[in-house]
């Protein structure tokens, strides 16, 4: 099963795999005193388009689609934690404040589509 899960969160023997999709290391969170098991920079959203977001939620639609596009280049990688996540527990850990408005809900409903 996949999952989603903020960094800050506590984590949780129900979380399996814990795979981190941000681009940047989470503010505030030491690298030795995150439990994750892979740090996947290449699956965060480009620069270009993590800055026109900006976590506005009325742009959502229009930045899961272009999204969408850039994960499209990471598509062995994707598989890869789709087949993780086949009969196990894999939680994408994301920094952003916004839980319904970021890159790990995108990639969950992504990978979920496969």
């Amino acid at each position: 099963m996949l999952k989603i899960k903020r960094v800050y969160d506590d984590e949780s023997q129900q979380d399996g795999k814990r795979y981190l999709v941000d681009g940047v290391w989470p503010r505030g969170v030491k690298k030795e005193d995150l439990d994750h098991d892979e740090w996947y920079k290449e699956l965060s959203p480009s620069s270009d388009l993590r800055k026109w977001f900006n976590h506005d939620a009325g742009k959502w639609e229009e930045f899961r689609k272009k999204y969408f596009r850039e994960l499209d280049e990471h598509k062995d990688l994707l598989k890869e934690i789709k087949k993780d996540s086949d009969g196990h527990n894999v939680t994408l850990l994301y920094g952003a404040k916004d839980e319904e408005h970021n890159q790990a809900v995108a990639i969950k409903e992504y990978i979920e589509k496969m």
